[in-house]
């Protein structure tokens, strides 16, 4: 075993123990055995894929365990519910709601994609690694956001690696309910931008919680999750279209 499956190995251990499996009927070790087995598949398919459709720039086997499942699962030392309806903005190849799905079998996870390809390529992984309660939904953020069905109705919002600060912000306050979260894996933001999101959260009903530093093996690279609470509804004008969003960010 390598040192990242070792990493990612550990990780998975210490996450199931803190979440057992549902049924008592299967061990600890090797429910943890399962999923680690899941995220090597994951991984395998990832890579397949990634020959004739652009899902990610990570091609090195090793640097997908870490820098794309166990950046994702990251997260969950941030927030971690017993249940929970997730929305991952611009999934991409995934990241980070799938690697959240298969150690959290119980949450709903809502994946949000534009890209025809990148879709495909989520209907295909779900369907071999067998994951249920997995909602892929090919569209944009901007559009969706104001949909009854999904406006205002997620406990935890998250989108990595998709814009700047205020911008990811708007995208992704219409979906959460008062009292839900908002989770954004970050890295590199100026203070110019983090002043800026501070004062658009103020307008999208967030407030900060929590700016915290990953420390993860191979991850304390000045990575850091940025939590926010919900905590009242997002104004009905947001999101705007996105030609406004990208001309004038929220917050300037």
């Amino acid at each position: 075993m390598s040192e990242a499956e070792q990493t990612l190995e550990a990780f998975v251990k210490q996450l199931c123990a803190q979440a057992p499996p549902a049924a008592a009927q299967v061990a600890q070790a090797a429910w943890a055995a399962q999923i680690l087995a899941r995220f090597l598949r994951y991984r395998e398919e990832l890579l397949r894929w990634n020959e004739r459709v652009n899902l990610t720039a990570i091609v090195d086997p090793e640097e997908v365990l870490t820098r794309h499942f166990l950046d994702s699962l990251a997260i969950l030392t941030a927030v971690d519910p017993p249940a929970c309806r997730l929305l991952d903005i611009g999934s991409g190849a995934g990241f980070p709601g799938l690697p959240l799905k298969i150690v959290r079998p119980t949450w709903e996870v809502t994946l949000l994609e534009a890209t025809a390809r990148k879709v495909a390529f989520l209907r295909h992984v779900c369907q071999v690694l067998e994951l249920e309660a997995v909602t892929i939904l090919h569209g944009r953020a901007e559009q969706l956001g104001h949909a009854p069905a999904y406006r205002g109705t997620f406990d935890l919002v998250t989108a990595r690696a998709v814009a700047a600060l205020p911008i990811v912000l708007e995208y992704a306050a219409p979906y959460c309910r008062v009292g839900g979260s908002v989770v954004l894996p970050r890295k590199g933001d100026s203070p110019e931008e983090l002043a800026q999101g501070l004062r658009a959260a103020e307008q999208l009903g967030l407030t900060l919680e929590a700016r915290l530093p990953v420390t993860l093996p191979g991850l304390d690279d000045g990575r850091y999750l940025l939590l926010w609470r919900q905590h009242r509804a997002c104004p009905g004008h947001f999101p705007r279209k996105n030609a406004a969003i990208l001309k004038h960010p929220a917050g300037e």
